[in-house]
């Protein structure tokens, strides 16, 4: 009997398919469960921060609050800035081109390799506000974090040079801090730039339209500029 199920190609199938649901989709479920843990522990993380920040700084003209949109966004804004942190739902492998792949943490078990992903987002709090769509905003870090909660960071910020070592580092409620103060004086330390005038020496009518109430010319942080031609420092 146990000769023939060997042979038996439907049982051989179905064994293939029974590792494949062990190995890789309980997998990513832990991943995927772990990830949304880490994520909820940096949506209390934000909160408590801009909580202290605002005890610091009671200005209220100073943008200090948040947003939450759904259970896997939340806004941050501060300042002229606001952060979007951004869970991803899916749980996604290393290319096999990467790196990381050459190295002992990641051989000696493939299962290192499987990431779920926090997305960081700047945008000029502006753009959100007035509902500005042609404003453009850029993705400054991806958080990766894998089954052991071990971890890295790609991006622009300060974070993809503190945090690059998987196999020594593991997320903890002091690194969730970092990353928040990080991400919040990486925005803050960038300002609009003007930009040459003759990208902006036409206008449509359609924008001339809607420039009173919300000014619908395109603005990202450090490319535009709400220019006010009676402001002599700009004549």
């Amino acid at each position: 009997m146990e000769d023939e199920k060997s042979t038996d190609p439907i049982a051989q199938n179905r064994q293939q398919l029974t590792q494949l649901l062990v190995n890789k989709s309980a997998l990513k479920q832990d991943i995927a469960q772990e990830t949304e843990m880490v994520f909820n522990e940096l949506k209390a993380t934000i909160k408590s921060e801009l909580q202290a920040l605002r005890a610091l700084v009671p200005d209220e003209r100073v943008r200090l609050y948040f947003k939450e949109r759904g259970d896997y966004e939340i806004h941050a804004f501060i300042g002229s800035d606001v952060l979007v942190f951004s869970m991803h739902q899916n749980v996604f492998r290393l290319p096999d081109s990467n790196p990381l792949w050459g190295t002992g943490y990641f051989q000696h078990d493939e299962r290192h390799g499987y990431f779920g992903v926090i997305y960081v987002y700047n945008f000029l709090a502006e753009s959100l506000l007035q509902n500005r769509l042609s404003d453009s905003g850029y993705l400054i870090s991806r958080i990766f974090l894998n089954k052991d909660n071990h971890f890295f960071v790609e991006g622009r910020t300060q974070l993809a040079a503190l945090f690059r070592d998987t196999e020594r580092q593991q997320w903890n409620p002091q690194i969730a801090s970092l990353v928040v103060q990080i991400c919040f004086a990486y925005v803050l330390s960038f300002d609009l730039y003007i930009p040459p005038y003759e990208l902006q020496d036409e206008i449509t009518v359609h924008h001339m339209h809607f420039m009173g109430e919300s000014l619908k010319l395109q603005t990202g942080k450090r490319l535009g500029f709400k220019m006010k031609t009676d402001d002599p420092e700009l004549m």
